[in-house]
C-alpha cells in the first residue's frame, strides 16, 4: 500500500460484532456481566454472547435489565444432553431434544436476544464414531422445525460448525450447507469458526464465500485460544476477504484461558493452558485486529480515501 494510503485505524468500525464473555467471566450473573458489558460497549462491541444456560433456573428478567443498561443487545445459546438428542433414533429423546431447543429459543426472548447460537444437532464432545446420515437428517428435520418457530418470534437460530475433536457430526461449510438443505428451513443459519475451519477447511476463505448464502456468523478464534493477532491464522486477511466477497452479517470474538472460563468449561472445552489473563485486554485487542482487516477491504480503503477527501 502506498505511504499515502497507509490504513487509518481511527476511523468509525461499521461492524457488527459480538464478545463471548466467557472469554472474561466464568459467571454469567447479572452482577458479574453489568461492569463488563458497560466496558464492551466503550471498546466497540454491539452483542455479548452467552454460554449456555438453563432457561428454567436463570434470573432471565435480570439479564434483560443489564443488557439493555449497557446498549448491548444478548446473543443466548443452547445444546444437547444425553436423553435429549434431536439426533437419536429414539422418538422420544428426538422430542425431548426439540423441546430443550425450544425452552432456549424462549429464553433468548425473554432476555431480548434476537440470535440463539450453539450446537442443536446433537451431543457435544469427543465423537465415538462417525455420525451417520441418517442421525444428520433426523436432527436436520428437528432443528429447522425449530428455527422456523424461532423466527416467528423474531429470533435467528444458527448452527456451529465444529473440528473432527469435538464432534463427528459437521466439520465443514459444506456439510453445513446440507444441513439447511435438509432441514428444510428458511431460516436456519451457518455458524462458522476460525478455529475450527483452521483445522478442518483447506481453504478458508473459500469455505467461507461457499457458505455465504446461509451464513449468520462468522466467528473469529485463533488457533490457541488466546489473542486474536498472536497465532496460525491470518485474521485480518479473514476479515479482509469475508468483506470483499460480500459478507455483510455479524461477527463474533471467541478465546478461553482456563482461570477466566472456570474449570467446568475449561474441561469441556479442553483450555489446558492461561493463554491470557485480561479478558478485557483480549476485546480491546480483538477489535484493533478486526479493524486492520477492515481497513484493507475494499469498503475500508474507500471509507479511509472519503474521510482523507473530507467528504
Amino acid at each position: 500500500m502506498a505511504a499515502d494510503e497507509r490504513v487509518n485505524l481511527d476511523l468509525d468500525l461499521d461492524l457488527d460484532v459480538a464478545f463471548h464473555v466467557s472469554i472474561a467471566i466464568a459467571e454469567a450473573s447479572p452482577a458479574a456481566l453489568a461492569p463488563l458489558l458497560r466496558e464492551l460497549r466503550g471498546v466497540g462491541y454491539r452483542r455479548a454472547v452467552l454460554p449456555p444456560m438453563d432457561p428454567h433456573g436463570t434470573d432471565a428478567a435480570g439479564l434483560k435489565r443489564v443488557f439493555d443498561e449497557a446498549d448491548i443487545v444478548p446473543i443466548a445459546m443452547t445444546g444437547q444432553q444425553s436423553g435429549a438428542d434431536v439426533s437419536s433414533d429414539d422418538e422420544a429423546e428426538r422430542r425431548a431434544g426439540a423441546d430443550a431447543l425450544r425452552a432456549a429459543a424462549e429464553f433468548a426472548a425473554a432476555i431480548g436476544a434476537d440470535q440463539l447460537n450453539g450446537v442443536p444437532y446433537g451431543l457435544f464432545g469427543a465423537p465415538g464414531g462417525p455420525t451417520s446420515r441418517a442421525a444428520l437428517e433426523r436432527a436436520a428435520r428437528e432443528v429447522g422445525a425449530v428455527a422456523e418457530e424461532a423466527a416467528a418470534r423474531g429470533i435467528t437460530m444458527t448452527f456451529e460448525v465444529l473440528n473432527r475433536y469435538e464432534t463427528s457430526a459437521l466439520n465443514t461449510a459444506a456439510q453445513a450447507l446440507e444441513f439447511v438443505a435438509w432441514s428444510g428451513s428458511e431460516n436456519l443459519r451457518v455458524h462458522l469458526d476460525t478455529f475450527h475451519m483452521a483445522v478442518e477447511e483447506p481453504d478458508m476463505s473459500a469455505a467461507i464465500r461457499a457458505a455465504l448464502p446461509k451464513l449468520g456468523y462468522l466467528e473469529l478464534g485463533q488457533s490457541g485460544r488466546g489473542y486474536l493477532g498472536a497465532g496460525a491464522v491470518d485474521i485480518p486477511r479473514v476479515v479482509q476477504t469475508a468483506i470483499d466477497d460480500g459478507y455483510t452479517g455479524r461477527w463474533g470474538v471467541e478465546a478461553f484461558s482456563r482461570p477466566l472460563v472456570g474449570d467446568a468449561a475449561a474441561d469441556m472445552l479442553a483450555i489446558w493452558r492461561n493463554p491470557f489473563d485480561d479478558g478485557l485486554a483480549l476485546a480491546s485487542e480483538a477489535i484493533h485486529v478486526i479493524r486492520r482487516g477492515w481497513a484493507e477491504s475494499t469498503a475500508g480503503r474507500r471509507a479511509q480515501r472519503l474521510a482523507r477527501s473530507g467528504a
